[in-house]
């Protein structure tokens, strides 16, 4: 009798923790949601201004956003192809809430690397990062600007090598495609 009490109260207890580990997992905080704007399927087109970075290009490419490892984190996977040929990159963003910013950490397929952080003000997103191109650092900003519909968003970017001088880079305009791109 002793035993079947002791079995029924470790098979108890063990239901109790595992309900109580069930109710208190962490949850994505709620700052995250900010970022799902740009889920989903995205193409679009980008005008590359000389830099140091190379000459003057136009691009098109595809972006992908989804949420991940428990919607803690948003991954991007974009494809972008022009006249010097087609690139890849993969971006992880998230939120930190106790320094209540969002991060981001990209790398390409060229070996290039871009860390930065994003702040919304209202449908206005604004990236700023370093990121290195054949061992060199740069630094770069991006404001993208979202339409009322969350649809589309233009987006222009500078370019800086001290962070006091900053030169046009980029401009780009996007839009959310509804179906998904077939898979390859």
């Amino acid at each position: 009798m002793k035993r079947m009490a002791l079995a029924v109260g470790v098979v108890v207890l063990v239901f109790a923790v595992s309900l109580w580990a069930q109710t208190t997992a962490p949850k994505p905080d709620p700052e995250i949601t900010k970022f799902e704007v740009f889920l989903g399927h995205w193409t679009y087109a980008a005008e590359y201004k000389a830099s140091p970075l190379g000459p003057a290009s136009k691009v098109t490419g595809e972006l992908s956003g989804r949420k991940i490892l428990g919607g803690f984190f948003i991954e991007n996977q974009s494809t972008e192809k022009g006249a010097m040929g087609e690139t890849r990159a993969i971006e992880i963003v998230g939120y930190d809430p106790a320094n209540k910013a969002f991060f981001s950490n990209e790398y390409h397929d060229d070996g290039n690397m871009f860390t930065g952080a994003y702040v919304f003000n209202g449908n206005t997103v604004t990236y700023s990062g370093k990121f290195i191109v054949g061992g060199k650092p740069y630094m770069a900003k991006f404001t993208m600007i979202i339409a009322a519909d969350s649809m589309s968003f233009v987006g222009k970017g500078e370019i800086s090598t001290d962070g006091n001088s900053w030169a046009p880079w980029l401009g780009a305009k996007y839009a959310k495609v509804l179906k998904p791109a077939p898979k390859k």
